[in-house]
């Protein structure tokens, strides 16, 4: 069993990105700017926006967060929405998911500037991503991708089984490993609630991707001998031992799961770093189309 350090990956990216900045920043340019507007006080959006900040500060963006209360209207949040959308001086911006109850979320995505939307939520940018179109790719099925990719894990001709069906992973993966290229080619299976036995899946699957939301779900018994499992799952549960009380798990039984893998993620230490890296490639790519930068 071998790890797939996202984190390690991550920090490679980041110095790429990093010496990339400097040199616009040379050049006379402003540095990239990323904002993001968070509503109410979700512990695990506190905890992704504050790490969106430090990373960003660390490769030289600009950073903005709006913390909103969590009895902001619908129509304030659409104006914040709007002030983004036309400051000339951000680059990108993502509304922190989920939202109170009170708001629909697929309006506000919708209202967001596609040019702008470098989560890649916009359906214009999912569009664009299922007719293989440049565009910017949702974090995570987009920092999975390149996480194979730095590993050089053969994926062409395999077949990988993604436990989950969101639109903001498990869908836009299994569009992105069946794509015509290097890095992708597999024949792609979705399993999820419905999906009457998904062992009988799993078990066929040479890349297994776990994002389904339980702690520990896929066990030992339901994976084939040397898959490589990607675990997307960040699960918090009960630890007297830790300060907090809780320790993040994954989707999958890593202590059994990896006796039987050829590669796994860990968590945390896998996805998790790979997606705050792509929201920093997706703002890099709308600053460089902002300034007709090759």
């Amino acid at each position: 069993m071998k790890i797939l350090d996202g984190k390690a990956i991550a920090e490679q990216i980041k110095e790429e990105i990093k010496l990339q900045v400097a040199q616009y920043i040379d050049d006379g340019n402003r540095p990239p700017h990323l904002a993001a507007v968070i509503v109410g006080n979700n512990p695990a959006s506190e905890t992704y926006i504050k790490n969106k900040e430090k990373n960003s500060k660390l490769v030289g963006f600009t950073s903005t967060v709006y913390h909103l209360p969590a009895d902001t209207s619908e129509s304030e949040l659409l104006n914040v929405v709007q002030f983004l959308n036309e400051d000339s001086e951000v680059d990108g911006f993502i509304v922190q998911l989920p939202l109170p109850q009170h708001i629909n979320e697929e309006r506000i995505i919708n209202n967001i500037n596609p040019e702008k939307d470098v989560d890649g939520f916009h359906p214009i940018n999912i569009g664009k991503m299922v007719l293989d179109l440049d565009t910017f790719l949702p974090a995570t099925p987009s920092g999975i991708i390149e996480l194979l990719k730095r590993y050089n894990i053969q994926t062409a001709g395999k077949h990988a089984v993604v436990i989950g069906r969101s639109n903001i992973v498990g869908t836009p993966l299994s569009i992105l490993l069946s794509r015509k290229n290097e890095h992708a080619n597999c024949t792609v299976t979705i399993c999820h609630s419905y999906t009457p036995d998904i062992k009988e899946f799993s078990l066929q699957a040479d890349i297994l991707i776990a994002a389904i939301g339980r702690p520990a779900f896929v066990t030992a018994d339901m994976v084939k001998e040397g898959a490589v499992v990607i675990d997307v799952g960040i699960n918090a549960i009960p630890d007297e031992t830790k300060k907090s009380g809780f320790r993040s798990v994954g989707d999958v039984d890593f202590d059994e799961v990896s006796k039987k893998a050829s590669w796994i993620t860990p968590v945390p230490g896998g996805v998790g770093p790979m997606t705050i890296v792509s929201l920093l490639m997706n703002t890099l790519k709308a600053y460089k189309r902002r300034f007709n930068i090759t």
